[in-house]
């Protein structure tokens, strides 16, 4: 009996310790997730020009944190318990190490959207570890700083876990209280959700986000639904529209269709009398919110301006994608997304055509440059499998030109202007066959370390009074962005010294040049949803006669189908007689007008938008666009069921493409 007694003796004071000790650290934990807040909210404000308050955003914000808070003690609270029941000691310590991952977490997260201004979600497990590794090695945020930080911050979390479980002790009474209001709050949160009445603005929706929140849901967002594919879908045209009527003819490869392509190039052009050697610039990070005509941030590209006035210039152009992944595909094949972009699909590539292959057998070189390794993205497998004539990338320079400065030891590769000069020892060769030349730019990406840095300081200011003529207040907002403005100058720069070189060879009247942005860059706050894809597409010429600004809506898309159907009428170049283009035709209206339909992937693994002329659907809110990319919310149910609808058919064709590899028939 003496000794029962003694086991029901100690049972409340075991309670009590386990109770105790759960709500002591998470207190300490809940206090430093508000101070992780704060930091955030001050960092923000300091480093970033945003068009919103600090008031408008630190009451959702708090909730937000508030919300995170509990789901994430709530789950821990029964992992603690359970432990209890085999050691006192080892809940503790189960439950001080997780909070104190989740409090590292919260930090690394909160870090990377102050670089970004975009929360990190399922694109995270898009890439494998090797790119990574490169890419935050890149970025300088892995070192022996960031490291020893982590190291200390998580012991002195640790020493003060320890403290308060020692001195803050709770009776049982109100550690009890604090667990029922705990899941009382979760399930009125759950019942009764709570949203921000503007979502429509996105940079301060990203702000008020739980960073860890955020990805967590999206997490379990992609291991939970990623492996679910529906096969249900309509070979149909979607908007008669449009300004290519697609025939789709077969149900088990649902992108192959026939179609009219019409070559809206030629009446800007001197009939050719020979083929034409074709180069692309494809300029990292370059948006149209700060190049060219009507550029919203003042342009940073004066001789890409130059050359407008002898172009033919699309200013309402977009990416497929609002990363660097989607270009290849997008731009030289009008290729569907995959689950992670189409380059991902390398191990076992559909079969299809692109403008690199076609070009090819109709007797074309091809070449591609890049200061960097080919192998990230898998750039290179999708190269090689186009028939890929010549590939130089950071293994193939001179040893004569130096790679770019780093702050790390690691460096992307080789600047712009070293990218161009080494290509053009290569380029164009003169073995009596027509060429097409692509260069990839790198020096304007994240960490943005310019070359010559002393000479584009004093460059950047001098471009801001005299070629922007910005106020003083002006012009300090934009020194907050000095580092990425002076590399998107350097690379205006490298185009230049190109262009003049290139100019010089007796190639150069017979040759046409594409010059376009992968994507805009996060860094700056974008305007809207769309911003993030809206880019610069030039195509300049010695054989162009009118030069042209257009105004239609069109996207990298459309680049391949025009200029194939362009080379097709001048010099009768053979193409297939069935396509799996997801592109229109250029637009060469000179008022704004949209006639695509398409979908748009923001990052790898996240499909969320899509548009029909001139709609926007983006995280199932409807906008209509108009000129400059603009977007305004638009209530309309029936039309957005309607544009709903053909996302999803899309998606099921994608998903369909994913796992049969039905794209285009093999001959």
């Amino acid at each position: 009996m003496a000794q029962k007694a003694e086991i029901r003796s100690n049972l409340p004071a075991k309670i009590q310790t386990t109770l105790s000790n759960f709500w002591s650290m998470s207190l300490i934990f809940s206090i430093l997730m508000i101070l992780l807040r704060a930091i955030e909210m001050i960092l923000i404000f300091n480093s970033h020009t945003i068009r919103v308050t600090f008031l408008e955003v630190i009451g959702y914000s708090l909730f937000e944190d508030f919300n995170w808070i509990l789901y994430f003690l709530g789950l821990l609270f029964i992992l603690h318990v359970v432990n209890s029941l085999v050691s006192a000691t080892l809940a503790k310590r189960f439950t001080q190490v997780w909070l104190v991952i989740a409090l590292l977490a919260q930090s690394a997260l909160v870090f990377y959207f102050l670089k970004t201004l975009v929360p990190l979600g399922k694109d995270l497990f898009a890439y494998n570890i090797d790119d990574i590794i490169i890419t935050v090695r890149s970025s300088g945020q892995l070192n022996f700083m960031t490291i020893g930080g982590g190291i200390v911050f998580s012991a002195l979390i640790f020493f003060i876990f320890n403290i308060v479980n020692k001195h803050l002790i709770f009776k049982t009474k109100t550690s009890m209280v604090f667990t029922i209001t705990m899941y009382w709050f979760l399930i009125f949160i759950y019942f009764i959700p709570f949203s921000d009445s503007n979502k429509l603005n996105e940079v301060k929706a990203n702000i008020q986000l739980n960073k860890s929140k955020y990805l967590s849901e999206q997490s379990f967002d992609y291991f939970m639904y990623s492996g679910e594919y529906y096969f249900d879908f309509y070979l149909r045209s979607l908007n008669e529209a449009l300004f290519v009527k697609k025939e789709f003819i077969d149900p088990t490869y649902p992108f192959l269709h026939t179609a009219d392509y019409p070559d809206v190039l030629s009446p800007y052009f001197d009939s050719l009398s020979s083929p034409p050697d074709i180069v692309f610039v494809l300029i990292e990070s370059l948006g149209k919110a700060y190049s060219g005509k009507d550029a919203y941030l003042g342009s940073f590209t004066p001789f890409l301006d130059s050359l407008e006035s002898h172009s033919l210039v699309w200013t309402n152009a977009i990416s497929s994608t609002g990363r660097t992944f989607g270009i290849l595909p997008g731009l030289f094949a009008g290729l569907p997304y995959g689950q992670r972009g189409f380059l991902e699909l390398y191990e076992d590539y559909p079969h299809h055509e692109s403008l690199l292959s076609i070009l090819k057998e109709n007797d074309y070189e091809t070449s591609f440059f890049l200061g960097t390794d080919a192998s990230f993205d898998h750039q290179e497998e999708f190269l090689e499998n186009a028939g890929l004539s010549e590939l130089i990338d950071i293994q193939g320079f001179d040893p004569k030109y130096e790679k770019m400065a780093s702050n790390t030891g690691f460096s992307w590769g080789y600047g712009d202007k070293e990218l161009f000069k080494n290509g053009l020892s290569f380029f164009p060769k003169s073995d009596g066959k027509p060429q097409l030349g692509i260069f990839q730019t790198i020096t304007s990406h994240d960490p943005y370390l310019v070359p010559e840095r002393e000479f584009y300081s004093v460059k950047f200011e001098d471009h801001l009074e005299n070629y922007l003529n910005l106020s003083e207040a002006k012009k300090t907002e934009y020194r907050d962005y000095q580092n990425i403005y002076m590399t998107i100058l350097y690379a205006d720069d490298a185009v230049k010294d190109f262009i003049t070189s290139y100019s010089k060879k007796p190639e150069f009247a017979n040759t046409i040049f594409v010059f376009t942005g992968d994507h805009r860059l996060p860094e700056i706050p974008m305007a809207s949803r769309l911003d993030r894809f809206h880019v610069p597409l030039i195509i300049y010429s010695p054989l162009i006669n009118r030069p042209t600004y257009f105004k239609g809506m069109t996207s990298h898309f459309e680049v391949t189908p025009s200029l194939l159907a362009f080379l097709q009428a001048q010099i009768g170049i053979q193409l297939p007689e069935q396509e799996v283009w997801m592109g229109q035709v250029l637009d060469t209206s000179r008022v704004f007008q949209s006639k695509i339909a398409m979908p748009l992937m923001r990052n790898k693994n996240q499909l969320l938008e899509y548009l029909n002329g001139e709609y926007f659907l983006s995280d199932d809110q409807l906008f209509v666009i108009t000129d400059g990319l603009n977007i305004d919310p638009v209530e309309d149910q029936n039309l957005k069921n309607k544009l709903t609808g053909e996302f999803e058919d899309f998606k099921n064709k994608n998903n369909y493409t994913i796992q049969t590899h039905k794209l285009l028939p093999v001959d």
